[in-house]
């Protein structure tokens, strides 16, 4: 099996499914009863395996309840098959900030699987589980599926509870899925969606039978193009988009088109923004939610060690200085400077209203059009270590996933091709608040006219 969850121990050797199985048969029929189901380990499960988020700060911690997307999958009769390997509290678009190790893409174990939820996407990429769950803050379940081949759909913020979730950005965090095809999607997000008492920012709305939206037909549906997503300046290093997504892209309003969709322009005017936006509201939410882990109250402390003398002052610091890893402690600094005193006016308070203009383009432009076309990433899965050192290269990983979550919105990353290369592209699409039922209708319609969905990564060659 490919090393698709690093050092992480939770992920082992799993039986892979040979022909049409029961899990497979499951599936097909709706219902959960037999999957197997892989969960990232930033969501909590009270089976005795641990859930850390990733990071040594979590380290020993074992959840005495179950998130309440888990107690979902398990009662719809699916099993989880292990905890998989993350950017440490979510914070990362590679997989490779992490206390458990590194992931790899199993298309090419020199690349990245993308983050956070890598170990999710290359698990199901792989085949190890048909379904993993995952969280998606800024693209961290669509842009891992997009560098792994898969199909990874956000929800509409709310539509899925967030109990059990380890909070980095409460207003932005939203559970996902990750599955080989939107069928899969369809059913696995029927399952984990509808209003939790346990979570006061889930929404008490009916949840459709999305699997009913799978329909193929797609004639006369309105899908717009936001032109400010073929405007970003640079090259693919820059943030600008590769060559063959944007064929991959064309490819696919082709394929709309000729399928009866209506393919019209649109503006999103606010989206050049959006990384800026995003970068200081979530670093101040993840900073406000990681201050209770302080070495007394929650997490990693030194006191604990038996041999530590320091002040209150130093056991806070030593204690919060050895759990967190680089780019967590990038991030909280980050976030404390834009919620400070005599600062939070100028980037805190100034990138919520921001946020504001972002959603309100979005409303705009669902006036002209039914659901969004964009790629999910400017690039295909990078090289192991090749922006470790550059955080504003990384963050730009998300630059086309980020507004949708900065405004709440359902979105879908699925299978478009491949590069020259061999390595997978994502193509997005963005619903209305609440029409998941529309993103996933017009995926599957795309999704029928090829097979890339059903292509597997090669298989790792055997040790010397």
């Amino acid at each position: 099996m490919a090393n698709v969850s690093g050092s992480s121990p939770y992920l082992g050797e799993v039986p892979k499914p040979a022909g049409v199985t029961a899990a497979r048969k499951a599936l097909d029929s709706g219902i959960l009863k037999g999957v197997p189901v892989a969960v990232k380990d930033i969501i909590v499960t009270a089976d005795g395996r641990k859930s850390t988020a990733a990071s040594k700060m979590l380290e020993p911690y074992e959840s005495p309840y179950d998130a309440t997307v888990v107690r979902k999958i398990v009662e719809a009769g699916a099993e989880v098959i292990g905890k998989t390997n993350l950017d440490e509290f979510a914070m990362g678009a590679s997989t490779e900030n992490s206390a458990l190790g590194k992931t790899v893409n199993p298309w090419d174990p020199t690349r990245v699987p993308g983050g956070s939820s890598g170990g999710s996407a290359a698990a199901v990429a792989e085949r190890s589980a048909p379904v993993g769950l995952g969280t998606d803050t800024g693209g961290s379940v669509r842009q891992p599926a997009a560098f792994c081949g898969v199909v990874g759909m956000k929800p509409t913020y709310g539509r899925v509870s967030r109990y059990g979730l380890i909070a980095m950005a409460s207003s932005l965090d939203q559970a996902g899925t990750l599955t080989t095809n939107v069928a899969d999607a369809a059913t696995a997000l029927g399952v984990i969606a509808g209003p939790d008492p346990l979570d006061a920012t889930s929404v008490d709305r009916p949840v459709p039978d999305y699997r009913k939206a799978l329909t193929g037909d797609v004639k006369g549906l309105k899908i717009g193009i936001p032109k400010e997503y073929f405007e970003v300046e640079g090259g693919a290093k820059d943030g600008g988009v590769q060559s063959e997504i944007e064929e991959a892209v064309e490819q696919a309003k082709e394929d709309l088109k000729k399928s009866g969709a209506e393919i019209v322009d649109v503006s999103l005017p606010h989206t050049k923004y959006a990384v800026s936006v995003y970068y200081l509201v979530m670093p101040a939410e993840a900073s406000s939610n990681l201050a209770r882990y302080d070495g007394i109250r929650y997490g990693h402390s030194v006191e604990r060690e038996g041999s530590w003398q320091g002040s209150l002052e130093d056991v806070y610091f030593q204690s919060r200085a050895q759990g967190f890893g680089p780019e967590v402690k990038r991030r909280i600094m980050l976030g404390t400077y834009a919620l400070s005193a005599g600062y939070y006016d100028a980037y805190y308070k100034k990138a919520m209203q921001v946020r504001t203009l972002i959603t309100r383009d979005f409303e705009k432009a669902f006036k002209d059009a039914d659901l969004l076309l964009t790629p999910t990433t400017p690039t295909t899965a990078f090289k192991l270590g090749e922006k470790s050192d550059d955080p504003l290269a990384m963050y730009l990983a998300d630059i086309f996933t980020v507004p949708a979550s900065l405004a709440g919105l359902p979105a879908i990353s699925v299978p478009a091709g491949f590069d020259k290369a061999g390595l997978p592209i994502g193509l997005q699409l963005i619903g209305q608040h609440w029409d998941e039922e529309t993103v996933l209708r017009a995926a599957h319609a795309y999704e029928q006219r090829h097979d890339w969905h059903v292509k597997e990564p090669p298989k790792p060659k055997e040790p010397q």
